[in-house]
């Protein structure tokens, strides 16, 4: 086996020599839940354990309390440390990792809904988090980026992205026009549609993107986010590469449902739906893609850029339809539009 890149030795030194110092001066073992997601035949746990000065202050699922971007960034993760997990009556076992993170995958039956389980560390520390078990009759389903989709990050511009997420106020940050609605709107004409919010952003900041999202009226749904920082490989992790497994892993994992993705056009979610459309056409019905204004195309991609068809760079590929707008107002009758005609899958 190939030996550890040099960065994530390095910051795994650190994080021991810090959870050593903690833990001396009486920090403990805290749970931070996220919303897991499963099948009738699977469920995935997703959760992190971190080191807390005041570990009896459990969140019950993701904590009220509003806080600035960058305390969430400075955490503690607690390596190595055995969660049992509670689901529908069974217990399991999981260790966390080198990060503090938990993402376990348990065979156990559980009917169509939200149900509550439980994590614990040391049969004393405890928290409830929650999992979403769509229909299994559902042939629809929404995945979502968030930044610049659903809210106004004004990302990558290193400058722009670490005054959003480490000195503004979680509160200040402004909401897309429509989407909620929109959202709101394709899952009632689909009941029991999932919606899954896909994003390259840090673990760190799910209990502040789901107060967001549950504050500006989002439908409920699981994030699939990432950790930043150092690999077995190398000093950063590929986000784009994240967007893609995930998306191949919700393939594999509801092979009967057909995704609406929905991105903007500031990054790469036009051509990365597009090669997701065509290597995995039986599993897309449509792509929105948000269209930036100008000024947030400047701070978001440097320069204006034209629209960026997910067709456009290769013309053999199988087409997915693709509508274009400014918000979700006016994407959600063209998207409705779409999935109103025979599906040609």
């Amino acid at each position: 086996m190939a030996r550890p890149h040099y960065a994530s030795r390095l910051e795994d030194w650190f994080n021991l020599g810090v959870q050593a110092l903690l833990r001396r001066r009486g920090w403990r073992e805290r749970i931070i839940p996220h919303v897991g997601y499963g099948t009738t035949q699977f469920v995935r746990v997703m959760a992190r354990v971190v080191l807390s000065r005041d570990p009896r202050s459990q969140p019950r699922f993701d904590e009220d309390q509003v806080v600035r971007g960058w305390r969430v960034f400075v955490t503690a993760p607690a390596t190595k440390v055995k969660v049992t997990v509670t689901v529908g009556g069974e217990t399991f076992e999981a260790m966390t990792d080198r990060g503090g993170f938990v993402d376990l995958t348990v065979p156990v039956v559980l009917p169509p809904g939200w149900h509550e389980i439980n994590l614990g560390v040391h049969g004393e520390r405890e928290a409830r988090g929650r999992v979403y078990v769509p229909d299994p009759d559902a042939t629809l389903g929404l995945v979502s980026d968030i930044d610049d989709t659903v809210m106004l990050t004004m990302l990558p511009r290193p400058l722009i992205a670490a005054w959003n997420t480490f000195v503004r106020d979680e509160q200040a940050r402004r909401v897309v026009p429509g989407m909620a609605e929109m959202y709101a709107a394709l899952l009632a004409d689909h009941p029991g549609a999932p919606i899954f919010y896909l994003s390259t952003g840090a673990w760190n900041t799910a209990p502040t993107l789901t107060r967001f999202l549950a504050r500006h009226g989002y439908p409920a749904g699981p994030l699939l986010l990432t950790d930043w920082g150092p690999t077995n490989t190398g000093w950063f992790r590929s986000g784009q590469e994240h967007k893609r497994n995930s998306l191949r892993r919700l393939a594999a994992e509801f092979p009967n449902v057909r995704w609406v993705l929905i991105g903007d056009d500031g990054q790469h979610d036009p051509q990365l739906y597009g090669d997701f459309a065509q290597t995995h056409p039986d599993h897309v019905r449509a792509i929105g893609i948000r269209q930036l204004t100008p000024a947030e195309q400047v701070l978001s991609h440097g320069l204006p850029v034209p629209n960026q068809d997910p067709g456009a760079h290769d013309p053999q590929r199988p087409n997915a339809a693709t509508v274009h707008a400014p918000d979700g107002h006016a994407l959600r009758p063209q998207l409705q539009a779409v999935l109103t005609r025979p599906d040609p899958g």
